[in-house]
């Protein structure tokens, strides 16, 4: 079961990172489109750059649960690395309980915000688009960071092959 759970949630996170990768791509090519028709043909696009803009949010957090799941967040380990492995564990539970928070507090921030532009039917200034659009894909990787989260707080972390052998040195001596 936590296996299959894990399988599942590598696959959401992978997902929701190629989305943002294919989001990355298009934005690439509008902009270009964007800067070209600016400067060669003297016609500035407003679509372009709205579009752009409105983008931006939802690239930032499509990827955090990845980079849970594969613990790609910078770590300052000066002072844990010279903890005992037992306290070391703990100190992992207490920054992963930090970032459920600070993730479930961003969570609420955008499911209230979605609601709030489905509710008031508020679209972009120019393209006219429904806000909610852009805050959808939002909520979907903070729920995802948040299960995420949890799974890795409760069902911990595999141990790394580095960490294994050190373990295993260890035990040997």
């Amino acid at each position: 079961m936590k296996s299959l759970l894990l399988k599942r949630l590598n696959q959401l996170s992978l997902a929701l990172l190629y989305c943002g990768a294919a989001i990355v791509v298009v934005q690439a090519f509008w902009i270009t489109y964007g800067v070209g028709v600016r400067y060669l043909l003297d016609s500035p696009d407003g679509m372009v750059t709205e579009a752009t803009a409105l983008l931006l949010v939802p690239v930032a957090f499509l990827g955090v649960s990845y980079a849970l799941l594969n613990d790609a967040y910078p770590k300052v380990g000066l002072v844990r690395d010279r903890l005992p492995p037992s306290i070391q564990s703990w100190v992992d539970k207490l920054n992963v309980s930090v970032m459920l928070m600070v993730g479930g507090f961003f969570f609420a921030a955008a499911t209230k915000a979605m609601l709030k532009s489905m509710d008031s039917g508020a679209a972009s200034e120019i393209l006219l688009w429904p806000r909610f659009y852009f805050w959808i894909p939002v909520v979907i990787s903070l729920l995802a960071f948040c299960l995420s989260a949890l799974f890795l707080l409760f069902a911990g972390r595999e141990a790394q092959p580095s960490q294994r052998n050190v373990a295993d040195n260890e035990d040997t001596q």
